[in-house]
């Protein structure tokens, strides 16, 4: 059993910090891309709050596709280039997103959604998945929050 998360009280960079060492502590020894991406979007689905979606998109055959995630059922398959998912995987640019109904081509997948942040996992200079964490709330997310799930990009870029 595992009680990883972050302490709450802890001011924001620091629950990040602390998010990062328990994903590689879990992921540590083992290969298994989706059994790992499985694990952290557990975590940060326990470190996280106000989420109703957080997980992965994988990189096959130029497209994202769907792997562990954890939130109501999602879009199985997004190309590049398209909602915020996309934009991440077509640019490399983490994408921090206040409003999504005001992201032209955005992907409605939950109806609940109302700010998106997604981060793109970088092996070689080339996006090989994305990190996508969805909230009900707008402007949930702040540059602190990009940083920290950037920091968890490198950690699994080295599993990929």
């Amino acid at each position: 059993m595992f009680d990883l998360a972050p302490d709450p009280d802890l001011p924001k960079p620091q629950q990040y910090a602390e998010l990062a060492r328990s994903a590689a502590s879990l992921v540590t020894g083992e290969k298994d891309a989706v059994a790992n991406m499985a694990n952290i979007a557990a975590l940060i689905w326990l470190s996280v709050p106000t989420l109703n979606w957080a997980g992965f998109y994988r990189v096959i055959d130029k497209e994202l596709v769907l792997g562990p995630f954890i939130g109501k059922p999602a879009c199985i398959r997004i190309p590049f280039g398209q909602g915020v998912c996309g934009t991440a995987a077509a640019t490399g640019v983490t994408q921090l997103v206040p409003d999504v109904h005001a992201f032209p081509g955005h992907i409605a997948c939950d109806a609940a959604s109302r700010s998106e942040l997604v981060v793109p996992v970088m092996v070689g200079g080339m996006v090989r998945a994305v990190i996508d964490l969805d909230s009900p709330r707008p402007d949930r997310f702040s540059q602190e929050d990009a940083e920290g799930l950037e920091a968890l990009a490198r950690i699994v870029a080295e599993f990929l």
